[in-house]
Parts: structure tokens; sequence; C-alpha cells
């Protein structure tokens, strides 16, 4: 077992403990990069095929990026920065960042239910491995920091980097990233391949779980009202 599979293994026994019981440890089992290429039923008027423009984070509401059809939630999926490929599969979904582009953005609209999500970072010599989901409550006009992952982004990713995110991770109790939204993170892993210099590795796989919950976000983004589960 690897030393950054350890990593997820302890992480699964914290997110478990804070659940009430621990869920049985498993590996992650690092699998070749997906066809470099984007798939996937992209959502809103930033979108065209399949490629998307950012929304405008400093203008109000969604920013440009739109709201969903009634039972669906909109979620945006910002990865990078990072000078090599990136790649994110939701359910059967990939989402593709090549290393002409320092970052991209997608739309993708979910239902309540559980979705798998996988990141993905391979490169020689090292990689920049940036994920940022977030989910746009309509009612509320906020965006919810669902999950964010930084591996060397600015830089280069390091085992030092995977432990202070795992370090990270264990803070938040029962899967709840972002107390004011409707989602919780769960089955939480990930395992690094080779580091030639013991340090930096060169392909980095991430998987977790989205849980999106039917109910509508009541409160925006950081407010006091909102209150963390132990």
């Amino acid at each position: 077992m690897s030393r950054s599979t350890l990593f997820a293994v302890g992480l699964l026994v914290a997110f478990g403990s804070a659940c009430g019981g621990s869920p049985p440890p498993h590996e992650v089992a690092i699998k070749p990069p997906p066809e470099p290429m984007t798939r996937a039923t992209l959502s809103g008027p930033l979108c065209q095929t399949d490629t998307c423009r950012c929304r405008d984070a400093k203008a109000p509401a969604d920013g440009g990026a739109g709201v969903p059809e009634p039972g669906r939630k909109r979620f945006e999926v910002h990865v990078g920065p990072g000078a090599n490929p990136l790649w994110v599969t939701i359910d059967d979904m990939v989402l593709y960042k090549s290393q002409e582009h320092a970052e991209e953005c997608f739309y993708v609209d979910l239902a309540p239910g559980t979705h798998k999500l996988v990141f993905r970072a391979s490169h020689a010599g090292g990689v920049s491995a940036a994920l940022d989901v977030s989910e746009y409550g309509a009612a509320t006009k906020s965006w919810y920091e669902t999950f964010r992952f930084n591996c060397g982004s600015p830089g280069v990713c390091a085992n030092e980097d995977m432990d202070a995110e795992k370090a990270r991770y264990a803070t938040m109790p029962r899967g709840v990233h972002d107390a004011c939204g409707s989602v919780k993170v769960q089955d939480l892993a990930w395992d690094t391949g080779t580091s030639p210099d013991q340090a930096h590795p060169e392909d980095v796989q991430l998987e977790l779980t989205l849980n999106v919950y039917k109910f509508a976000p009541k409160h925006p983004h950081g407010s006091d009202q909102c209150k963390q589960s132990d």
C-alpha cells in the first residue's frame, strides 16, 4: 500500500468516525487517463457544445451561468490552473482541460442523489492539480464551495501538499464542506503514482461521491445562520 493510499485510508476513517461509523477502507486503483476530450452534457448560456466560458465571479447572482430546470441543480467545475492536462469525470461525463489552457470551467446540471466524481492528473516530471466544484443556489443567488482540492497549483504537487489537504478535509465533519449548501462529500480517497524524486508524484487520482440533497439552500454562502453538523 502506497504512502498516499495510507493517507486516503486515514481520511476515510476520519470521515466515518464523524458520521458515526467507519466505512471499510479502500484503495484507489490508478487507471490510465481518459481520452483528451470533453464528452458531457453542458448547461447554461456560457457553454457551447464541449466548451464553456468561466462566469464572472465578481458579478452578482449566477455571474452569467444561468439557472437549471426545476428538479436539478447547477454546478460549476473549475479545473486548474495548471500547465498539464487535467480530467474530471462525473458519472459518465468527461471534462478535459488541455495543457494549452491554464484553466477551464464547465457547467453541469445534476439531479438529487449520488454522483461519482474522479479527478485525474498525469504528467511526466510532476503535476499541478486544482479542482473547485461549486453549487449555485437559485433562491439565494449564491455560489457554495461544494469541494476544493489543490496540490501544487501554482507550482508542482508534492507529498506534503497531499498531507495538508488530508488535514484540511479531516476538519470538515460529516463531509459537509459548505455548511450553507446542499451537498455532502462522501467516500473521499486518492492515490499517487510514481515519484522519481520521491517527493513529486507524476500521477494523481482522487475519487469522491457528491451526495446532492433535494432541498434548496436557504442562506447564502458564509451566512452565520448556517450551522456545521458535528
